[in-house]
């Protein structure tokens, strides 16, 4: 009987991961699909499930803790947390050149916009590495980011003149170019923007202004993706990347691809056009009540004078800011994918 015993104490022993490791991640917008639907499920089961115990998580966002956005990828550079995800644009203030991964109006659908971010990695590698002390895990979508109106419109030329929050700093540049204001404001302080003249238009994802009730604040949406894809950056703290075992790295970007990459990405496209039908009623709703939003249609004028200003004026005023030798690596690579050339 002390010998099974001794055994079975043994066996469960040996059952017990010996270098196991808790990882402390910090997500992107809580109250967002792509955190609710793809990176909490990920953090929360997949990983920890798939590691058999040996890597376990805990889980916070950025709103949850009150952090400034700009300051969540330098905070995870300095180990204040293992891992953290949120838009690469609320980082270009510390590094311009990131600006080159998420460029509006280059692509149109997923596919597009997965094989531009496919391009754009190695050196959105190079950045954090340099930049923020991190190793990129993935890079994932929200949707094009479309424009919402509390005020009434009927083209792209009727933002000329009108207040506009941008969801970037190169979707400002735009904006202004084509004779809007572009004005700062926070995610979270959009609805009231809007509701009291702060701004009169603002962009993001439709699914995003969906969920956060922005269609209780606009009244007309311009379904032309200003905004580019606003790609999410999932980065870990490269100190901690280097403590982890090789099976254990393995095993992270295994699962991080196939459990959550991949299926954010899966989902975009239809995201588009079903969160379009939820906030206009044009079309079936999947994710809940449908709203009335005025649908403004995009023009191929329209599409043709943005496109020409972000190509005339605005990627050439960002490879002045990034510098040169960041230009020419996004057009031997983005560019090339995109059929794009900065001159």
């Amino acid at each position: 009987m002390k010998k099974s015993l001794a055994l079975l104490m043994a066996s469960t022993v040996c059952a017990t991961p010996v270098f196991a490791e808790t990882l402390s991640v910090v997500g992107s917008w809580s109250s967002l699909p792509l955190h609710n639907q793809y990176e909490a499920p990920f953090w929360s089961e997949t990983l920890p499930a798939a590691s058999g115990g040996d890597l376990t998580v805990e889980l916070t966002t950025h709103n949850q803790m009150s952090l400034g956005l700009a300051d969540i990828y330098p905070l995870l550079g300095q180990g204040v947390y293992d891992v953290a995800m949120t838009v690469a644009d609320y980082a270009v203030a510390d590094a311009p050149e990131l600006e080159g991964l998420d460029v509006p109006l280059i692509a149109l659908t997923a596919d597009e916009a997965r094989a531009m971010v496919d391009a754009a990695r190695p050196m959105v590698e190079d950045i954090y590495n340099a930049r923020f002390n991190s190793h990129v895990l993935a890079i994932s979508p929200y949707p094009p980011q479309v424009v919402f109106c509390n005020h009434e419109i009927s083209n792209l030329a009727d933002l000329e003149g009108l207040k506009v929050r941008a969801s970037g700093r190169m979707t400002a540049k735009l904006l202004e170019a084509l004779g809007a204001e572009g004005v700062n404001v926070s995610f979270a302080e959009v609805p009231g923007a809007l509701q009291n003249g702060v701004v009169d238009c603002a962009v993001t994802g439709a699914g995003s202004g969906y969920s956060a009730g922005w269609w209780e604040v606009s009244t007309h949406l311009l379904p032309i993706p200003l905004g580019g894809w606003d790609s999410v950056v999932t980065a870990i703290n490269m100190d901690k990347w280097y403590r982890l075992s090789d099976d254990q790295k393995a095993l992270i970007e295994s699962e991080i691809k196939t459990g959550f990459e991949d299926p954010a990405w899966a989902s975009a496209q239809d995201a588009l056009v079903n969160d379009i039908a939820c906030l206009t009623g044009n079309g079936d709703c999947p994710s809940g009540d449908a709203r009335s939003m005025t649908l403004v249609e995009v023009s191929d004028a329209d599409f043709e004078r943005a496109r020409d200003i972000l190509t005339s004026e605005v990627l050439p005023e960002w490879a002045e800011r990034a510098g040169s030798d960041w230009a020419a690596r996004w057009n031997d690579s983005v560019g090339k994918v995109v059929g794009v050339t900065i001159n």
